[in-house]
């Protein structure tokens, strides 16, 4: 009996050198990531239906792969649950760098609400379909290689349409024999619309025995031309100019260009319906016909036969990986409250007046509880920034890369630092240019720097290695001695680019200058609210030699309580779009800091808009329906009349004439 664990730690053992080779010759950083205490209690935790681990958000694509790496001779697939649907795509380049032998499937979210009356994109659509389709191939033959499914919570909230892999892809091959007025047909069903010059997906045309179409998951549109009834060539051409590439292709797979297939089950409950909801009789009539219409998906909860999550839709063994816990909860409430509120909205146009809407609450984002009851089917990984002092709770001791502007030490001293230390350092670049200028910068502060094209096997002490890839961020591991950090980190330049530019927004009104505001102007900061100007301020920011003077304008809040002096607010001079000058009486209300009442006031403001909104809704309505007075065409005398006015007309006379 005694000896049994010796024996078992004696196989775990074996099992780790091999899986350590194996690393080794994949790439190093990840036999070095996986040293040190912490991976050692991760991979002996693997069989455990729940596993939580905490490391910082930008190592999570380096433990993805290094999770399944430990995982051994059984390669899982990975469903990695995202906040975002950006982070999923950023996911996959990463994955796709340090893991290029795997498999990588992303499932992307609608661009719409669920219950919107617009569809979303084919290109959308086609992806999603994709990956259903290899999913449900999974399901039957389990893959002999690792496989990624990237979703968004998004993605993940929103249920599906049942039975979706009862409509395999439309496969064409070179060479075999298709009727083409069928194969239109097909499309049809497909979706796709019929068009004199495809330009964009979900798109096709026919001219003669040439068939043009834009498949949904494709990067450029294809040309078939048949020769009779036999597909002679299959080859790529540009929408531009409509010219034939080089490029040919001896297979083409096309997936639907929309999400809700019209089965005749689902024409027939259309026709059902069409007097039952007259507001929806004109979408109704199309579906019940079999004619795609924009926005049928937003019918899905009342046409198809039911709607599933997309936890139906995986295989028995799957991982159900989910990242940033935290975020992803707070984002999954987002999204409820917002589709609540459509919801309300349109119940309150019927109060007023208007037909009732349709039940399509089948179709709407489920909770995060209901959400969290369908991943306890699967073995969940959590990956978060946060986490408790617990046993079963795996901190891997990893750290973000610190952050160098307003310190004293530079990126390349710090750099020099983790060298002494024994670390073995990585910093990558997206540009080729880029790394070679980090390595030329390494060189001059007196530091041993090689330019790789991957991931060294067996790295040198004492040596920065600069590599090309597409990470975003890097990490510290003090465990495994391993710092890998980007060229936007090491240069304190942030690695995103958010589309919200900060700029001075003319739907807020007047922008403010600060030269022109008095002492005791009233002013509006769109967080905090009313308050009053007291003057421009300068203040010292930075420590040590990276000390600089900031401006700033200081505003005046109500105090806290009676008797306490009032708040003050420094907004700096780069934020003026944040603050307006108030408009509204001559007194108002100086608004509290973190009171409720400008959050109260706002709120009220919006169920105004909301309710003007329904008004004009109702009002457009009735004039769509209300019927006009046609005019009959001008009479003889009524052009005598006119050719004998005496005077010229001006340009503006003769549009206003026109439009009338």
């Amino acid at each position: 009996m005694a000896s049994w664990p010796l024996r078992q730690n004696s196989t775990h053992q074996a099992r780790a050198v091999l899986l350590r080779l194996e690393l080794v010759k994949k790439h190093g950083v990840l036999a070095r990531l996986g040293q040190g205490y912490p991976f050692a209690k991760l991979q002996s935790n693997l069989e455990k239906s729940r596993i939580s681990i905490v490391a910082p958000q930008s190592a999570n694509s380096f433990l993805l792969t290094l999770f399944s790496e430990l995982k051994g001779d059984k390669p899982p697939i990975q469903l990695i649950v995202a906040s975002t649907g950006r982070e999923a795509e950023d996911i996959e380049q990463e994955l796709a760098y340090l893991d290029p032998e795997a498999e990588i499937l992303l499932f992307p979210s609608w661009e719409t609400l669920p219950h919107e009356r617009l569809s979303p994109s084919a290109e959308t659509v086609g992806r999603r379909y994709q990956t259903l389709a290899r999913l449900h191939e999974l399901s039957l033959k389990p893959p002999v290689h690792q496989v990624y499914v990237l979703i968004s919570i998004r993605a993940a909230l929103q249920p599906i349409v049942a039975g979706l892999e009862k409509f395999p892809p439309l496969s064409l091959v070179q060479g075999s024999d298709y009727l083409l007025p069928e194969l239109s047909l097909k499309l049809v069903e497909q979706a796709y619309q019929r068009v004199d010059m495809v330009s964009r997906r979900g798109e096709f045309a026919v001219r003669g025995g040439i068939l043009d179409i834009f498949p949904t998951t494709a990067e450029h549109a294809v040309r078939l031309e048949f020769f009779g009834d036999e597909l002679e060539e299959i080859r790529e051409f540009s929408v531009a100019d409509q010219r034939s590439s080089t490029t040919k292709l001896e297979k083409l797979t096309l997936y639907p260009a929309r999400e809700l297939i019209i089965t005749p089950a689902v024409a027939s409950r259309a026709r059902e319906m069409m007097h039952e909801f007259p507001n929806l009789s004109a979408m109704l009539e199309k579906i019940s016909l079999g004619m795609p219409v924009e926005g049928m998906e937003s019918l899905a909860p009342a046409l198809a036969d039911a709607m599933i999550s997309i936890f139906d839709y995986l295989p028995k063994n799957v991982t159900v990986v989910l990242l940033s816990p935290e975020k992803a909860a707070a984002r999954a409430a987002s999204l409820v409250e917002t589709n609540e509120e459509f919801l309300h909205a349109a119940w309150d146009a019927a109060m007023d007046g208007a037909s009732a809407p349709i039940d399509l609450s089948g179709g709407g984002f489920i909770d995060f509880a209901s959400f969290s009851q369908k991943m306890a089917k699967f073995q969940l990984v959590t990956l978060s920034p946060f986490g408790e002092d617990s046993e079963e709770v795996v901190n891997l001791g990893i750290l973000e890369v610190p952050n160098f502007k307003g310190v004293d030490a530079t990126a390349l001293e710090w750099v020099a630092t983790q060298i002494d230390q024994g670390h073995l350092v990585f910093i990558s670049a997206q540009g080729h240019g880029t790394a070679e200028r980090l390595r030329e910068v390494f060189i001059h502060g007196k530091l041993q720097a090689d330019l790789v094209d991957e991931f060294p096997t067996d790295p040198k002490p004492k040596t920065i290695y600069v590599i090309q890839a597409p990470i975003k961020k890097g990490f510290v591991s003090e465990a495994s001695k391993l710092t890998f950090l980007t060229n936007t980190e090491y240069y304190s330049k942030s690695s995103y680019a958010s589309p919200q530019v900060r700029k001075l927004a003319v739907k807020r009104g007047a922008a403010v200058d600060p030269l022109t505001l008095k002492s005791g102007d009233y002013v509006v900061h769109e967080i905090h609210g009313i308050g009053r100007f007291k003057e421009l301020v300068q203040r010292t920011s930075g420590i040590g030699s990276r000390q600089h003077q900031r401006e700033y304008l200081l505003i005046e809040y109500a105090p806290p309580k009676r008797g306490y002096p009032e708040d003050t607010l420094f907004v700096p001079t780069d934020q003026l779009d944040m603050l307006t000058r108030y408009v509204g009486g001559e007194s108002p209300v100086i608004s509290k800091l973190g009171g409720s009442d400008w959050a109260r006031a706002k709120g009220n403001a919006r169920k105004a808009v909301r309710k003007i909104a329904i008004d004009l809704v109702k009002l457009y309505s009735a004039r769509m329906n209300s019927k006009g007075y046609a005019f009959a065409s001008d009479t003889p005398w009524q052009h005598e009349l006119e050719e004998a006015f005496q005077f010229q007309e001006t340009p503006d006379q003769l549009t206003t004439i026109d439009e009338v």
